[in-house]
Parts: C-alpha cells; sequence; structure tokens
C-alpha cells in the first residue's frame, strides 16, 4: 500500500474511533507512519483526507451490501442476510457515525458523501423489496420505500443501542425485530 492509501486508511480508522473533531492529522501521520509533507502533497488538507477516507468507507459499505443483497434467494433471504451478515456492532457504523458529529452535519462537502451513502442503501433495499413485492412474496400494498427507510433506520439504531449497552444483543434483538415485521407482510 502506498503513502496516500496508508493516509486514507489512517483516517478512515480514526474516524471511525473518534469522529472528525477528534482525529487530527497529526495523528492521521502517526497511524500512517507518513511525515507532514508527505500528508500535504496527496491531500489538501484533513477536510480533503477525511473526503477521501468517507468516500472509501462508503464504497466498502455499499459494496458489502450489494454483495448481501445479490444473493440467491428471496427478497426477505437476502434482506435478512445483509442484516445478519457479520459487523463490528460495537464500533457501530463507519457512515452512521458521522451523522453524530457536528462538523461533518454542518459541512455540506463533508455530509454529502454520507448522504449519497445512506441514501443508496435504502434505493437499493427498496429495489429488492420491490423484487418481492412483484414476485408475490410479499403484500402488492407494500410501501417499499417506506420499509427500506425503515430497515435502514432499525439498522443504525441498532448500533447505538448495542453501543449504549456495551453489548450486541440489542443489535440482534433490533434485526430480529425488523425481519419479523419484514415476514408479517
Amino acid at each position: 500500500m502506498g503513502t496516500r492509501d496508508e493516509l486514507v486508511e489512517s483516517a478512515r480508522e480514526l474516524l471511525w474511533e473518534r469522529g472528525y473533531v477528534g482525529t487530527s492529522p497529526k495523528a492521521i501521520q502517526q497511524r500512517a507512519g507518513a511525515g507532514q509533507g508527505s500528508m500535504y502533497h496527496h491531500f489538501a488538507g484533513k477536510k480533503d483526507l477525511a473526503l477521501a477516507a468517507v468516500r472509501r468507507s462508503a464504497e466498502e459499505l455499499l459494496a458489502a451490501a450489494d454483495e448481501q443483497l445479490r444473493t440467491p434467494g428471496t427478497a426477505v433471504e437476502r434482506i435478512s442476510a445483509y442484516l445478519r451478515r457479520e459487523r463490528e456492532v460495537l464500533r457501530g457504523c463507519p457512515i452512521g457515525r458521522l451523522t453524530q458529529d457536528p462538523d461533518v452535519i454542518a459541512d455540506p462537502q463533508l455530509r454529502a458523501p454520507v448522504d449519497e451513502t445512506l441514501t443508496r442503501v435504502r434505493a437499493r433495499l427498496a429495489e429488492v423489496l420491490d423484487e418481492g413485492r412483484e414476485a408475490g412474496e410479499l403484500s402488492a400494498s407494500l410501501d417499499t420505500a417506506a420499509l427500506a427507510a425503515t430497515i435502514v433506520a432499525v439498522l443504525q439504531g441498532g448500533y447505538v443501542l448495542a453501543r449504549a449497552a456495551g453489548s450486541p444483543e440489542p443489535f440482534d434483538q433490533a434485526v430480529s425485530g425488523v425481519l419479523a415485521l419484514l415476514a408479517a407482510h
């Protein structure tokens, strides 16, 4: 991995652990084993590096979601596979956690990839739900966009509950609950 990639990976990890405010350029450089000159050779500054890191996290999150949602099976089976895939629950979602960072939310450039990622996940879930509705697996009256938003909200809320409890159990309960609601349709 080159210096640029090391800086991006270090920024990703620190943003996930500490958020934007708590991530200093010096901490990124130290974790990456790179000097200040190297960082500013590749990036205009902290914000530029943070954008690259958030975009990489978004790409990974979307790829993982797509991998689960493209597997063979019914819509409910694919959504279940997506919700039950292995995650670092107690660390939270690397994208969702950024919504709690006031500097990210206040800056349209930093907020945009966060919003785009969550919007794309909702859209992909809605597509799978539409497929299930068209196949007769789900109720024809189902509002797939609303249910997709609910699934993402439950997932993100599950992370919050698990982190607060210091246990993945509330996350698992939230996932089981939304899957039970989905099965009822």
